[in-house]
């Protein structure tokens, strides 16, 4: 009925979106991935022209569609969200826990229970692409976690014997899903089958060793306990009685310890300035995504150019989450421009964050998907905040996602475009500060040396051209240069290529301003790099695409994916021209000139 399955895919990535406009290139992405055919854009047309005849049989061919609308360069489907069986789930689930915590036990059951019908097999089933894939794990990881809470209600409501068969029919779905077995192992016990609650455990603990060389967690192991000695035992709502993740770290006697909690993130920067809608953004976008999502796990990235000080937005937002991870923060530097070296892989960073949980180097796997697996099923059922700082791309990120509760933040100066694709990630760009915040900014740092110093605040700011790095950097020169007036200082950082040359810590390169400008340069590829030499010159004009393609010596096709790579990695920003070339872009210019006369000298060697 709905058509072919790539149409099929079209809709559920529009549904998934209702009310909001998907760009076509976004739809490309979601249904095809990294296997991109030359005709994809077409493709994605006749799919809409297809879902319009099947929507809407009675309207005329050249009729103006009112459920799947053309807008701003992609569809949307005007339907509203609450016509989706997955917000009306979310909406019963986060009313069931609500009436839970509230201690209306029966009320909370009959909104899960309703909450659960709307399932009707596997979701996404036979949807191809990337996104659907994503979207089928995720969604199963809510259902088994709406599953657990309703099973926790009915052993708190005294309904024991009414939760064995189902609870057995989802550990069979989910065989590693350890809260599942807590939950029919005490199930079984109050229903005075403390033989088959003991099996349950001998054959969880046979199934980890197996498949993860790991033991039962401490509250699936203190259960087993529980039971062999007779005691009583409570199911608690509080998710502090649920079980937690295995440990695979192991005392001298062989009892398993329990995994630490983690306090990783660095201490915030002194004289933080601005960000306010940033910061707000990014903490409403991901509250909506615990609202929505369940299970689903939160992930925001936060994007920029070099120096922009996105590193300092993302640990200021962790530190206002942090109290809603009650299991800890785990703080990586993935190196992504390389400023201190190699960038980690994926695999490097999980052994570094495996580390962090508590798992030796010895019981640490070699090969990538094993790593991902154990990191994955520790953090199942916690809430953890994970912060990726300095991300390359989205194959280093995504293996480091995990599954549930838990929150991911990113940062990056690249747009992880297939990140917010496949992984349902927010991109919030972090730009220049605003004259008066970049002004605040020096009058903190500058103490006595600048307070006073008005018109050379007003000047240095503007030199700096709202760039916190460049703000910073400049403020430490002008207290070294404490012999030479202040008004002089600014004026030699204004000089053309001056900041660039001036602005640098020594010993620091990741406080070096040429250095983290030239290292976004350094990652790009090789004929990214020469188009982006050929604009230097022309730093300040309005480009269009025809333009950079003539400047560079390619064809318009090459040029405007080149330039596309360019504005990705925030070395050049897209603007509009009325009238003009639908993908015009304009070479931003490096603080102080630096790109100016010398592309070749100021951001590295021609390649």
């Amino acid at each position: 009925m709905l058509g072919p399955p790539k149409q099929r895919a079209v809709l559920a990535l529009l549904a998934s979106r209702a009310g909001d406009v998907v760009g076509i290139e976004h739809i490309i992405d979601a249904v095809w991935g990294s296997d991109v055919p030359q005709t994809a854009a077409n493709g994605v047309h006749t799919y809409v022209a297809g879902l319009r005849r099947v929507l809407e049989p009675d309207r005329g061919r050249r009729g103006t569609s009112s459920v799947l609308a053309s807008a701003a360069g992609g569809y949307c489907l005007r339907v509203s969200p609450e016509a989706t069986d997955l917000t009306r789930f979310a909406q019963r689930h986060t009313r069931a826990r609500r009436a839970g915590t509230d201690g209306d036990i029966e009320g909370a059951l009959a909104l899960y229970r309703e909450a659960l019908a709307l399932w009707h097999g596997e979701a996404y089933a036979g949807i191809p692409g990337p996104f659907a894939a994503m979207e089928r794990t995720r969604l199963q990881d809510l259902r088994m976690t709406a599953t657990e809470e309703w099973a926790s209600d009915m052993l708190k409501a005294g309904r024991h014997g009414e939760v064995v068969a189902d609870l057995s029919a989802v550990v069979a779905e989910e065989p590693l899903r350890e809260k599942l077995r807590w939950l029919l192992m005490l199930a079984l016990y109050r229903c005075d089958r403390q033989a088959h609650a003991l099996a349950v455990y001998t054959e969880t603990r046979r199934l980890l060793n197996r498949e993860l060389g790991i033991e039962p967690g401490a509250e699936l192991s203190n259960l087993h306990q529980d039971i062999l000695a007779g005691r009583a035992v409570t199911a608690c709502r509080d998710r502090s009685s649920a079980p937690a993740p295995a440990s695979t770290a192991d005392s001298p006697d062989g009892a398993a310890l329990h995994m630490p909690r983690p306090a990783q993130l660095p201490p915030l920067a002194r004289g933080f300035v601005g960000r306010a809608v940033e910061l707000d953004e990014l903490e409403r976008l991901l509250a909506e995504d615990e609202v929505r999502s369940g299970a689903g796990t939160a992930v925001a990235v936060v994007d920029g150019p070099a120096g922009m000080g996105k590193t300092a937005v993302a640990l200021r937002l962790a530190y206002r989450l942090a109290d809603r991870f009650p299991d800890g923060q785990l703080f990586v530097d993935l190196g992504g421009t390389g400023v201190q070296g190699e960038p980690l892989t994926a695999s490097e960073a999980l052994a570094q964050l495996l580390r962090s949980l508590g798992v030796d180097d010895a019981r640490i796997p070699a090969d990538l998907a094993g790593r991902v697996s154990l990191y994955r099923s520790l953090l199942h059922g916690q809430r953890m905040l994970v912060v990726l700082d300095d991300a390359l791309g989205t194959d280093q990120v995504r293996p480091l996602i995990p599954r549930g509760a838990s929150s991911v933040i990113v940062t990056s100066c690249q747009r992880l475009t297939g990140l917010a694709i496949r992984d349902g990630a927010h991109q919030v760009r972090v730009g220049p500060l605003s004259q008066s915040e970049s002004a605040e900014l020096l009058t903190y740092l500058g103490g006595n040396r600048l307070r006073v110093e008005k018109t050379v605040i007003t000047r240095l700011a503007r030199v700096c051209e709202g760039l916190p790095l460049a703000l910073r950097s400049a403020v430490e020169g002008l207290i070294e240069a404490r012999d030479v007036p202040p008004a002089a200082v600014v004026e030699r950082y204004a000089e053309e290529s001056g900041l660039l040359d001036r602005l640098s810590a020594r010993g620091e390169e990741d406080a070096d301003l040429r250095t983290v400008f030239e290292a976004s340069y350094q990652a790009l590829p090789t004929e990214a790099a020469r188009m982006f030499r050929s604009l230097g010159p022309h730093s300040t004009d309005l480009i269009s695409v025809q333009q950079a393609a003539a400047r560079a010596g390619t064809s318009r096709a090459m040029a405007r994916c080149l330039l596309d790579l360019l504005v990705d990695g925030h070395l050049m920003e897209r603007v509009s021209m009325p009238g003009g070339d639908p993908h015009p872009v304009v070479c931003p210019v490096v603080v102080g000139g630096g790109m100016h006369a010398a592309p070749g000298a100021s951001v590295g060697s021609p390649r």
